[in-house]
């Protein structure tokens, strides 16, 4: 019994208004506590309440307001699918100067999380023009037909550059989960600022 009444904090409104059935039918405290095992003290408050406004209903906590609305939330996630390079404090500001009303970053990432959006560093890749895409088909369907032996005789290299500049230029973008080689979230780049090394 003592397990079930510190589990039960909080009783729905069927069952406060079977307790008060109970007690106006003459049941001892005791017994009607024993039976759907709560604490005396919780049974006490709802005893107030019932006598006190003449209902068993359980009131709503007033609580910290909301900051932003449901539309205010799908604005600031649109934002961030429409420029996803936007940091939060950015998207934040517009949505103040669009709603009147002051919303701090941290609120917008929450909404953005709750959105499936989520700061992640992007892919970058060397931009291709379609003259190298056609020699890069052409070199595949070339090769094709090629045999073990023969790709033996090739020497595959590959070059990684390191950046000694002490600002790395790191930018986030908002995206979702699951999403990380779309085209919307791959930055092209083919220079690098500063001095670098090549290995």
């Amino acid at each position: 019994m003592a397990n079930n009444q510190s589990v039960r904090r909080h009783l729905d409104a069927f069952t406060r208004g079977r307790i008060i059935g109970k007690l106006e039918e003459g049941r001892s405290v005791t017994s009607v506590a024993a039976e759907f095992g709560i604490a005396h003290s919780i049974f006490s408050r709802l005893c107030r309440q019932f006598q006190t406004t003449g209902t068993a209903i359980r009131g709503f906590s007033s609580g910290r307001p909301r900051g932003t609305t449901p539309a205010d939330d799908r604005y600031i996630v649109l934002q961030a699918r429409r420029n996803r390079r936007q940091t939060a404090g950015e998207i934040a500001r517009h949505t103040t100067q669009a709603t009147g009303r002051p919303i701090s970053r941290f609120t917008v990432a929450r909404r953005l999380h709750g959105g499936g959006l989520f700061a992640r560093l992007p892919v970058r890749r060397v931009p291709l023009t379609p003259a190298h895409r056609r020699r890069r088909s052409l070199w595949c369907r070339e090769q094709r037909n090629w045999r073990d032996n023969e790709w033996g005789r090739v020497f595959f290299t590959d070059e990684s550059r390191f950046s000694l500049s002490s600002d790395s230029h790191r930018i986030l973008i908002w995206r979702e989960r699951g999403s990380r080689n779309h085209p919307s979230n791959i930055i092209e780049k083919d220079r690098y600022g500063g001095h670098g090394v090549l290995v």
